[in-house]
């Protein structure tokens, strides 16, 4: 487990954060305090080191560090080493007798804040605790910053408000922090490569290239060599040397689409690559290493076809260290208004037309369709939306077995019209409940059926 960082949203204040003093001796911690608390400083005080490592790891907040370097079991030189480690480390001061002072001046070569030499002058060590203090509120504050936004924007790359899509942003954000393998499951054009997209540009990784294959694009014959590369020479017809994907992608992020159709050859010698992190170019004897991450994309159930024998057991594990499902758009029909409005505002843009707001009776018939395209038909229809072209439904006529039961187009337009109310009121239920006149708990009920709630519309 690593130290988590405050979650408060207001800016923070050094006087805020506590100071964590550690000594094995009562009366030294006593003192300190003492002074410390006088000077209108927060504290905690611990009489074993290890007590405060196992607090930063279960996040518990903290602002400095104050440390005996003297004490059993764990002294404050391994207590440091041990907090360097964390994610958001706190600074960490170090008390010193005479003799220790060598090894707390390499400490901060290292890292440390500073050490302060007994026999000390308080003030000396309230001086240097402040300073400390202002630099861990300040490092807060930034990560926050850079938590916030992460978060916008990959709302703005992983358009939606349904709960499914909230969800799948949340694990996005999450997953995007590792450099494990990835499996994303989803039905064509349901967004698979903007979730890969998204994975890599958030991520550790993201400094590296984000290098995509269709494996299903590829002849069979020649996708060994797209993936490895080759020497001049190396078949007929290879007449340069070519770099492979898995090592362009080194250090970044391989995509590989439609995962299901790669050859069992070529699944074989990827396992390989993957498992010893090293390949050599066809014709060559060279071995490269590899650091990346794979991000790979299917359409099919991969466990079934392993259990068919179409897929290698070994290489789905490799590359399933995790798994994302995207919910198809029929599945999330709440967010085609926005969908749609967006890839209104972006054809709009391209092709220098004048942005249209689509009517409610498109919204409802939008919320209708079955979309076995997904987010690209849903696209395909807004381009056409803009350019004035008929739509398909209005020059034929919905099948019978796409076309809605009453309830459901209802539903579907309920919930629009509470979004929106709640959208234009930032939030306010009041506002809400006086523009639709709704007594409040059949509003609470609704929201709730709805998956609607009012912290997502607060203005920030």
């Amino acid at each position: 487990m690593t130290q988590a960082p405050s979650s408060t949203s207001a800016r923070l204040s050094a006087a805020s954060l506590p100071v964590w003093l550690v000594d094995d001796e009562a009366d030294v911690r006593d003192s300190l305090s003492q002074w410390l608390e006088v000077s209108g400083l927060e504290v905690r005080t611990f009489s074993r080191a290890g007590k405060v490592l196992n607090a930063l790891q279960n996040g518990q907040p903290c602002g400095v560090v104050v440390s005996d370097i003297k004490m059993p079991e764990m002294d404050g030189l391994a207590l440091f080493t041990a907090v360097q480690a964390l994610d958001t480390p706190p600074p960490v001061i170090l008390i010193t007798g005479h003799g220790d002072v060598p090894m707390a001046v390499a400490a901060i070569q290292q890292g440390a804040w500073d050490f302060v030499q007994k026999p000390f002058d308080p003030e000396r060590l309230e001086e240097c605790v402040r300073r400390a203090l202002e630099h861990r509120a300040l490092a807060l504050e930034n990560l926050q910053l850079q938590q916030a936004l992460r978060h916008n924007y990959l709302s703005t790359r992983l358009l939606g408000d349904s709960a499914l899509m909230q969800l799948l942003r949340r694990q996005v954000e999450n997953l995007a922090a590792s450099r494990a393998n990835v499996v994303i499951n989803g039905e064509t054009g349901s967004g698979k490569e903007v979730v890969a997209r998204a994975l890599h540009d958030f991520g550790t990784g993201s400094q590296g290239a984000f290098v995509a294959l269709n494996c299903g694009a590829m002849n069979s014959e020649l996708i060994e060599s797209e993936l490895f590369g080759h020497e001049k020479g190396a078949f007929t017809g290879a007449g340069e040397r070519r770099i492979g994907l898995l090592e362009t992608a080194s250090h970044g992020t391989l995509f590989l689409d439609e995962i299901e159709s790669l050859p069992l050859s070529a699944q074989v010698k990827l396992l390989r690559a993957l498992q010893e992190g090293e390949i050599t170019r066809l014709g060559s004897n060279q071995v490269i290493h590899l650091h990346l991450r794979v991000v790979a994309a299917s359409k099919e159930n991969l466990l079934e076809m392993v259990s068919q024998g179409d897929f290698r057991e070994d290489l789905y594990y490799r590359l399933a260290i995790a798994e994302l499902a995207i919910p198809p758009l029929r599945e999330r029909r709440e967010d085609i208004p926005l969908l749609f409005r967006h890839f209104c505002h972006q054809a709009a843009d391209v092709h220098e037309r004048p942005l249209r707001e689509p009517t409610t009776e498109l919204l409802t018939a939008l919320g209708n369709h079955r979309w076995p395209g997904n987010l690209r038909e849903l696209r395909n229809i807004a381009t056409r939306f803009i350019l004035g072209l008929d739509l398909p439904w209005q020059s034929s006529p919905m099948p019978p077995h796409q076309a809605s039961a009453l309830s459901v187009r209802m539903e579907a337009f309920e919930a629009t019209v509470l979004k929106e109310a709640l959208q234009r009121h930032n939030g306010n239920i009041q506002a809400v409940l006086d523009e639709l006149d709704l007594p409040r708990r059949t509003l609470n009920q609704k929201m709730q059926r709805h998956q609607l709630r009012r912290e997502d519309f607060l203005a920030t």
